[in-house]
Protein backbone atom coordinates (compact mmCIF):
# COMPACT_ATOMS: atom_id res chain seq x y z
CA UNK A 1 0.00 0.00 0.00
CA UNK A 2 1.77 3.26 -0.99
CA UNK A 3 1.83 6.66 1.38
CA UNK A 4 -0.58 8.89 1.33
CA UNK A 5 0.51 12.43 1.27
CA UNK A 6 -0.88 15.83 3.03
CA UNK A 7 -0.78 19.28 2.02
CA UNK A 8 -1.67 22.62 3.21
CA UNK A 9 -0.04 24.27 6.66
CA UNK A 10 -3.56 23.72 8.86
CA UNK A 11 -4.10 20.33 7.46
CA UNK A 12 -0.60 19.20 8.50
CA UNK A 13 -0.29 20.95 11.66
CA UNK A 14 -3.59 19.39 12.91
CA UNK A 15 -2.38 16.39 11.72
CA UNK A 16 0.46 16.45 14.01
CA UNK A 17 -1.83 17.73 16.94
CA UNK A 18 -3.99 14.80 16.61
CA UNK A 19 -1.30 11.68 16.84
CA UNK A 20 0.92 14.03 19.43
CA UNK A 21 1.48 11.28 22.57
CA UNK A 22 0.73 8.09 20.15
CA UNK A 23 4.13 7.01 19.93
CA UNK A 24 2.68 4.29 17.91
CA UNK A 25 1.27 6.50 15.18
CA UNK A 26 3.96 9.48 14.70
CA UNK A 27 6.28 6.32 13.60
CA UNK A 28 4.43 6.19 10.57
CA UNK A 29 4.37 10.04 9.61
CA UNK A 30 7.51 12.31 8.12
CA UNK A 31 7.38 15.86 7.36
CA UNK A 32 9.57 17.00 3.99
CA UNK A 33 10.40 20.11 3.62
CA UNK A 34 12.85 22.22 1.17
CA UNK A 35 13.41 26.23 2.34
CA UNK A 36 12.23 26.44 6.06
CA UNK A 37 9.98 30.02 6.03
CA UNK A 38 9.10 30.61 9.36
CA UNK A 39 5.68 28.82 9.07
CA UNK A 40 7.47 25.64 8.04
CA UNK A 41 9.73 25.98 10.76
CA UNK A 42 6.97 26.21 13.29
CA UNK A 43 5.58 22.78 11.93
CA UNK A 44 8.95 21.21 12.09
CA UNK A 45 8.95 22.41 15.68
CA UNK A 46 5.74 20.83 16.45
CA UNK A 47 6.50 17.90 14.50
CA UNK A 48 9.38 17.46 16.00
CA UNK A 49 8.10 17.82 19.54
CA UNK A 50 5.51 15.20 18.46
CA UNK A 51 8.48 12.52 17.96
CA UNK A 52 7.51 12.72 13.89
CA UNK A 53 10.69 12.72 12.20
CA UNK A 54 11.36 15.65 9.46
CA UNK A 55 13.54 15.66 6.66
CA UNK A 56 15.00 18.42 4.38
CA UNK A 57 14.54 18.03 0.63
CA UNK A 58 14.42 20.19 -2.62
CA UNK A 59 10.86 21.68 -4.12
CA UNK A 60 11.75 18.98 -7.02
CA UNK A 61 11.33 16.45 -4.50
CA UNK A 62 8.12 17.94 -3.19
CA UNK A 63 6.65 18.45 -6.62
CA UNK A 64 7.43 14.99 -7.13
CA UNK A 65 5.44 13.81 -4.08
CA UNK A 66 2.54 15.66 -4.19
CA UNK A 67 2.24 15.47 -8.33
CA UNK A 68 -0.32 12.54 -8.28
CA UNK A 69 -3.01 14.58 -5.95
CA UNK A 70 -5.79 16.84 -7.15
CA UNK A 71 -4.58 20.18 -8.52
CA UNK A 72 -5.87 21.96 -5.67
CA UNK A 73 -3.52 20.06 -3.45
CA UNK A 74 -0.21 20.23 -5.37
CA UNK A 75 0.15 23.77 -3.23
CA UNK A 76 2.89 22.35 -1.02
CA UNK A 77 4.49 25.73 -0.14
CA UNK A 78 7.60 24.51 0.87
CA UNK A 79 6.24 21.17 3.26
CA UNK A 80 4.47 17.74 2.62
CA UNK A 81 3.34 15.15 5.05
CA UNK A 82 3.62 11.63 4.07
CA UNK A 83 1.44 8.89 5.94
CA UNK A 84 3.01 5.39 5.89
CA UNK A 85 0.07 2.92 4.12
CA UNK A 86 -0.41 1.08 7.55
CA UNK A 87 -1.00 4.11 9.49
CA UNK A 88 -4.39 4.22 10.51
CA UNK A 89 -5.69 7.91 10.14
CA UNK A 90 -7.38 10.37 12.49
CA UNK A 91 -10.57 10.11 12.66
CA UNK A 92 -13.09 12.14 14.48
CA UNK A 93 -16.19 9.70 13.53
CA UNK A 94 -18.49 8.65 16.35
CA UNK A 95 -21.48 6.18 16.36
CA UNK A 96 -24.63 7.60 15.49
CA UNK A 97 -27.07 5.62 17.77
CA UNK A 98 -24.39 5.75 21.04
CA UNK A 99 -24.06 9.44 20.46
CA UNK A 100 -27.91 10.04 20.08
CA UNK A 101 -28.35 8.07 23.39
CA UNK A 102 -26.38 10.34 24.87
CA UNK A 103 -27.44 13.45 23.04
CA UNK A 104 -30.89 12.95 24.56
CA UNK A 105 -29.68 12.92 28.22
CA UNK A 106 -27.58 15.75 27.77
CA UNK A 107 -28.84 19.42 29.24
CA UNK A 108 -26.75 21.50 27.28
CA UNK A 109 -27.20 22.85 23.92
CA UNK A 110 -26.52 20.79 21.17
CA UNK A 111 -26.07 22.07 17.45
CA UNK A 112 -26.16 19.47 14.64
CA UNK A 113 -25.58 19.46 10.94
CA UNK A 114 -26.94 16.80 8.33
CA UNK A 115 -25.70 16.94 4.84
CA UNK A 116 -28.18 16.20 2.15
CA UNK A 117 -25.95 14.53 -0.68
CA UNK A 118 -23.42 17.54 -0.63
CA UNK A 119 -20.65 15.87 -2.58
CA UNK A 120 -18.31 18.50 -3.26
CA UNK A 121 -15.44 17.73 -0.80
CA UNK A 122 -14.22 21.73 -0.87
CA UNK A 123 -18.07 22.31 0.51
CA UNK A 124 -18.10 19.70 2.97
CA UNK A 125 -14.32 20.91 3.89
CA UNK A 126 -15.64 24.42 4.76
CA UNK A 127 -18.66 23.32 6.36
CA UNK A 128 -16.95 21.22 8.50
CA UNK A 129 -14.30 24.47 9.30
CA UNK A 130 -17.40 26.54 10.18
CA UNK A 131 -19.03 23.57 12.33
CA UNK A 132 -15.50 23.52 14.40
CA UNK A 133 -15.87 27.42 14.90
CA UNK A 134 -19.05 28.21 15.85
CA UNK A 135 -19.45 24.48 17.86
CA UNK A 136 -21.38 22.41 16.30
CA UNK A 137 -21.22 18.92 18.37
CA UNK A 138 -21.85 16.58 15.07
CA UNK A 139 -21.80 16.26 11.03
CA UNK A 140 -24.19 13.66 9.77
CA UNK A 141 -23.39 12.49 6.33
CA UNK A 142 -25.52 9.63 4.40
CA UNK A 143 -23.62 6.08 3.07
CA UNK A 144 -24.47 7.19 -0.58
CA UNK A 145 -24.12 10.58 -2.00
CA UNK A 146 -21.53 12.15 -0.35
CA UNK A 147 -18.23 13.11 -0.44
CA UNK A 148 -16.86 10.22 0.08
CA UNK A 149 -14.82 8.39 2.99
CA UNK A 150 -14.68 11.69 5.16
CA UNK A 151 -11.90 10.78 7.56
CA UNK A 152 -9.70 10.18 4.73
CA UNK A 153 -10.55 12.94 2.35
CA UNK A 154 -7.20 15.24 1.79
CA UNK A 155 -9.63 17.53 -0.03
CA UNK A 156 -11.92 17.98 2.82
CA UNK A 157 -8.80 18.03 5.30
CA UNK A 158 -7.49 20.78 3.64
CA UNK A 159 -10.83 23.22 3.01
CA UNK A 160 -11.68 22.11 6.51
CA UNK A 161 -8.14 24.06 7.70
CA UNK A 162 -7.42 20.69 9.45
CA UNK A 163 -10.71 20.86 11.40
CA UNK A 164 -11.81 17.31 10.06
CA UNK A 165 -9.80 15.96 12.61
CA UNK A 166 -11.47 17.28 15.37
CA UNK A 167 -14.87 17.74 14.38
CA UNK A 168 -17.15 14.42 15.50
CA UNK A 169 -19.03 13.45 12.30
CA UNK A 170 -21.23 10.08 11.26
CA UNK A 171 -22.14 8.20 8.40
CA UNK A 172 -25.54 6.56 8.70
CA UNK A 173 -27.38 4.66 6.15
CA UNK A 174 -30.95 6.84 5.99
CA UNK A 175 -30.77 10.21 6.38
CA UNK A 176 -34.72 10.21 7.22
CA UNK A 177 -34.52 7.73 10.35
CA UNK A 178 -31.42 10.06 11.31
CA UNK A 179 -33.68 12.92 11.33
CA UNK A 180 -36.44 10.93 13.44
CA UNK A 181 -34.10 9.69 15.97
CA UNK A 182 -32.87 13.37 17.00
CA UNK A 183 -36.56 14.21 16.63
CA UNK A 184 -36.98 11.59 19.88
CA UNK A 185 -33.69 12.62 21.38
CA UNK A 186 -35.40 16.23 21.85
CA UNK A 187 -33.59 18.03 18.26
CA UNK A 188 -35.86 20.13 16.42
CA UNK A 189 -35.03 19.77 12.56
CA UNK A 190 -34.44 22.91 10.26
CA UNK A 191 -34.26 22.74 6.75
CA UNK A 192 -32.45 25.49 4.49
CA UNK A 193 -34.05 26.48 1.88
CA UNK A 194 -34.48 29.88 -0.24
CA UNK A 195 -38.61 29.81 0.35
CA UNK A 196 -38.37 29.70 4.14
CA UNK A 197 -38.83 31.49 7.06
CA UNK A 198 -35.97 34.33 7.93
CA UNK A 199 -33.59 33.19 9.89
CA UNK A 200 -33.21 35.87 12.04
CA UNK A 201 -36.84 35.54 13.08
CA UNK A 202 -36.34 32.25 14.37
CA UNK A 203 -36.10 30.93 18.12
CA UNK A 204 -33.40 28.26 17.46
CA UNK A 205 -34.06 25.79 20.75
CA UNK A 206 -31.43 24.50 22.63
CA UNK A 207 -31.08 21.25 20.67
CA UNK A 208 -31.32 22.32 16.83
CA UNK A 209 -30.68 20.43 13.85
CA UNK A 210 -29.67 22.24 9.91
CA UNK A 211 -29.92 20.06 7.26
CA UNK A 212 -28.23 21.45 4.09
CA UNK A 213 -29.11 20.13 0.80
CA UNK A 214 -27.38 20.29 -2.59
CA UNK A 215 -26.23 22.71 -4.55
CA UNK A 216 -28.75 21.43 -7.45
CA UNK A 217 -31.49 19.71 -5.62
CA UNK A 218 -31.62 21.47 -2.11
CA UNK A 219 -33.53 19.04 0.07
CA UNK A 220 -34.89 15.29 -0.78
CA UNK A 221 -38.54 15.65 0.07
CA UNK A 222 -39.05 12.64 2.36
CA UNK A 223 -36.34 14.61 4.21
CA UNK A 224 -38.12 18.03 4.17
CA UNK A 225 -41.43 16.63 5.12
CA UNK A 226 -39.33 15.65 8.72
CA UNK A 227 -38.43 19.18 9.04
CA UNK A 228 -40.15 21.22 11.86
CA UNK A 229 -39.27 24.44 10.03
CA UNK A 230 -37.75 25.70 6.51
CA UNK A 231 -35.67 28.88 7.07
CA UNK A 232 -34.08 30.61 4.72
CA UNK A 233 -31.07 33.60 4.80
CA UNK A 234 -32.41 37.49 3.72
CA UNK A 235 -30.02 38.77 0.94
CA UNK A 236 -29.92 41.74 -1.47
CA UNK A 237 -27.70 39.38 -4.38
CA UNK A 238 -28.45 40.05 -7.72
CA UNK A 239 -27.75 35.86 -8.18
CA UNK A 240 -30.65 33.74 -6.60
CA UNK A 241 -28.95 31.78 -3.84
CA UNK A 242 -25.65 30.99 -1.58
CA UNK A 243 -23.30 28.43 -2.08
CA UNK A 244 -24.44 25.46 -0.03
CA UNK A 245 -20.68 26.32 2.11
CA UNK A 246 -21.77 29.84 3.09
CA UNK A 247 -25.42 29.03 3.74
CA UNK A 248 -24.22 26.43 6.54
CA UNK A 249 -21.71 29.22 8.07
CA UNK A 250 -24.37 31.87 8.06
CA UNK A 251 -26.91 29.57 9.79
CA UNK A 252 -24.46 28.07 12.52
CA UNK A 253 -23.05 31.63 13.00
CA UNK A 254 -26.83 32.77 13.85
CA UNK A 255 -27.45 29.52 15.75
CA UNK A 256 -24.32 30.32 17.84
CA UNK A 257 -24.80 34.04 18.26
CA UNK A 258 -28.75 32.86 19.78
CA UNK A 259 -26.92 30.85 22.29
CA UNK A 260 -24.21 33.32 23.43
CA UNK A 261 -26.98 35.97 24.28
CA UNK A 262 -29.02 33.22 26.10
CA UNK A 263 -25.83 32.46 28.67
Amino acid sequence: MSDSVITGFHAIEERILSVSGDSGAVQMYTVFYSKPGPRVKKIIARAEEAGIQCRQTDDSALDSLVKNLPAALRDHRGAVMTVSGNAEKKSAAVDFDAWVRNAAAESRSLTVVILDRVTDPHNVGAIIRSCDQFGADLVIFPERNSAGDIGNNEVIARASAGASAWVPVCVVPNLVRAADSLKAAGFWIYGADAGGESCVNVDFPAKTALVMGSEGGGIASLLSRRCDSIVSIPTCGKIDSLNVSVAAGVLLYEVYRRKILEK
